[in-house]
């Protein structure tokens, strides 16, 4: 498949930007969250300012990582091993949940842009999916049987 290289660093340039919209988004939710003193179940203002603000970029570090194995990827023109296809899974997969979340909270434009991103990792997971591990599974094709001659 000749798109798969583009594939794989256009969704590892959408995952840094989605990581700094999501560093970004959750340094406001810290600012706010300190300008107004908000408190859930009594929890200390400031620790939750910081829990936002840690959280946000514990999310964007993995969002970079996924983006990295992307990048090599698409550099190598090589399937991620084991574990690196597991991280992209599991991007995959938040991605989705965020996605179902997105369409309640914030509207159908959030989904849009979820599913996309989702539909990018999907796409470059079965792309650098049929050459895995070196055995493409293929057989030789089948030949019909020569026909003895008198």
């Amino acid at each position: 498949m000749a798109a798969r290289r583009p594939v794989a660093w256009l969704t590892a340039v959408v995952l840094v930007l989605e990581a700094c919209g999501i560093l970004f988004l959750n340094w406001v939710l810290s600012i706010v969250v300190d300008k107004q003193q908000m408190s859930m179940a009594g929890v200390d203002p400031a620790a939750m300012s910081t829990g936002a603000w840690v959280l946000g970029a514990a999310f964007a570090l993995y969002l970079v990582c996924c983006a990295a194995l992307l990048a090599r990827t698409g550099v190598r023109d090589r399937p991620p091993g084991t574990f690196g296809r597991i991280a992209l899974v599991c991007c995959a997969v938040v991605h989705a949940v965020l996605g179902a979340f997105a369409v309640g909270l914030v509207g159908w434009a959030a989904f849009a842009v979820m599913m996309a991103v989702l539909a990018l990792l999907v796409l470059t997971l079965t792309a650098y999916g049929a050459s895995y591990g070196g055995d493409t599974g293929r057989t030789a094709p089948a030949t019909a049987p020569a026909r003895p001659t008198p």
